[in-house]
């Protein structure tokens, strides 16, 4: 805006001071809705980083803090070989909750590697008639194992939902006659079992050089 000014003596004078403050003042908006536009980007991408950290963050906790151990593992010979292996296991410490579904128990010979997934039709809560004589072991392949529970005291381990939690103790029953035609003395036998997330249960142990008792200790 240009105002015109009539000064004594006939001398005109103009202001300008006026056009220059509109003009700033709109550039000034301008870096304003710039800025607001920026900062909005900025929040956006700083929230969805910081949801994923948070979500990476909470797998990372149940990776570390999930999982299984092997307490010990015992087996049953017979014929001179062994025929049926039991692997006792717990949650770690601390663990969230294991669905044993959703396990894949691997184990080896150095010769094969089964890989085994839970039978719900070979499944007791109690050990009625002896650690290996419960099962019905014929009913599972080498595909398969059996479960046997030996502590549960919320009986958060059922035949249809086998979750263990802290201070439960069951038993994975293998079939090793299904699996290798059953195990020589002197058999060096490998493998893990794998929960659904968080930490696997290793599998390590020799056989004896002479089996001479029906029920023994492997690890």
């Amino acid at each position: 805006m240009r105002k015109v000014v009539i000064k004594a003596g006939g001398v005109f004078s103009r202001n300008d001071h006026a056009a220059i403050g509109i003009g700033s003042l709109i550039i000034f908006i301008a870096m304003i809705i710039s800025a607001g536009v920026a900062a909005s980007v900025v929040m956006q991408t700083m929230n969805s980083m910081q949801q994923q950290a948070l979500q990476t963050s909470q797998e990372t906790i149940k990776d570390i803090s999930t999982g299984l151990r092997l307490t010990h593992a015992s087996g049953y010979v017979s014929n001179d070989t062994l025929s049926q292996i039991c692997f006792f296991v717990k949650t770690t410490a601390g663990s969230d909750a294991v669905d044993i579904s959703q396990v894949r128990l691997q184990i080896s010979d150095s010769n094969t590697m089964p890989v085994l997934l839970y039978d719900n039709t070979s499944f007791s809560n109690t050990v009625s008639s002896g650690l290996f004589q419960t099962l019905n072991m014929s009913n599972l392949s080498n595909s398969e194992f059996g479960l046997l529970v030996i502590r549960d005291i919320d009986n958060s381990c059922t035949e249809n939902n086998p979750t263990i939690n802290n201070n439960d103790l069951i038993a994975f029953m293998v079939n090793a006659t299904a699996c290798f035609n059953g195990i020589d003395p002197r058999t060096t036998v490998s493998g893990k079992i794998v929960p659904e997330q968080g930490i696997s249960a290793m599998i390590g142990f020799t056989t004896p050089v002479a089996y001479t008792d029906t029920i023994i200790d492997l690890i």
